[in-house]
């Protein structure tokens, strides 16, 4: 079953439920899916669709830390939003995950202790493995502090 089909028929249960604020953001996510299918001219892969949930998640986000203080509606519908999406997309990877996963990295190129100079080297080939699991930032936080 597609990404499209599983929020398709949540959404439908979300309506026979009369749950409005779930329907809403189930709306908004099958657009988001819907547009991104469009513009790629054929169905998405389950990565894709992590992807583009995520970047919808990171802008919801960003709404809601920009929002003025006093305007807790729009926090509230937002941070309700941001909760449906999370049921569809997989947690991020933590340290400890990206850890192991950048010491595999150094083990495939023979790198004991990784130094500044090799860090490009080290990314170029730790980004594929992490991408769409784990946030870029954190990656290179964990890489940074490896290093000597």
């Amino acid at each position: 079953m597609s990404m499209v089909d599983a929020v398709r028929a949540e959404m439908v249960q979300a309506m026979k439920n009369k749950d409005k604020d779930r329907k809403d953001a189930l709306s908004a996510m099958l657009t988001v899916l819907k547009n991104a299918e469009i513009d790629k001219r054929e169905p998405l892969t389950e990565e894709e669709s992590f992807a583009v949930l995520k970047k919808e998640m990171k802008q919801l986000r960003e709404t809601c830390d920009t929002c003025p203080p006093d305007r807790t509606d729009i926090r509230e519908a937002t941070e309700k939003r941001i909760a449906v999406f999370k049921e569809f997309v997989p947690a991020d990877m933590g340290e400890a995950e990206i850890k192991a996963v950048i010491e595999k990295v150094l083990a495939e190129l023979g790198i004991e202790t990784p130094t500044a100079k090799e860090k490009g080297l080290i990314m170029k080939n730790l980004m594929p493995l992490v991408k769409g699991k784990a946030d870029g930032k954190l990656v290179n936080e964990v890489l940074q502090g490896m290093m000597q």
